[in-house]
């Protein structure tokens, strides 16, 4: 594959940082590109995702999905040939235990009623 088929891309955190770039071929998926991004994420961010699940690339607007290639998922406005794309990373904030919450609250609750008796 020459490598003028080959598409750049950056790839920018949510504080402005970016990964990359790197170039990639157009078959490759969306689910690698966030593969890529997870084991390059910047080890001083309070904010990290764990898995590729935990991460959203948005090119152009739209909301990447995984089992689709750069290719595909491309967003041709505005897009020079040759040129560096850069996509956007959101990362999904951490999926607090219901079960948990609901009891840390109770206990939190049953707490203060004990204190306010003393």
């Amino acid at each position: 594959m020459a490598d003028e088929d080959l598409i750049e891309l950056k790839f920018r955190l949510f504080d402005g940082t970016d990964i990359g770039p790197n170039k990639y071929k157009p078959s490759t998926t969306v689910a690698s590109l966030k593969e890529f991004v997870v084991s390059r994420w910047p080890q001083d961010k309070e904010i990290a995702p764990k898995t590729i699940n935990d991460v959203k690339l948005i090119n152009g607007g739209k909301i990447l999905e995984n089992h689709r290639t750069i290719a595909e998922s491309r967003v041709p406005v505005g897009e020079l040939p040759g040129g560096l794309i850069t996509m956007h990373v959101v990362v999904r904030p951490p999926v607090v235990d219901k079960k948990n919450e609901k009891q840390q609250a109770k206990d939190h609750k049953h707490n203060r009623c004990e204190c306010s008796i003393l």
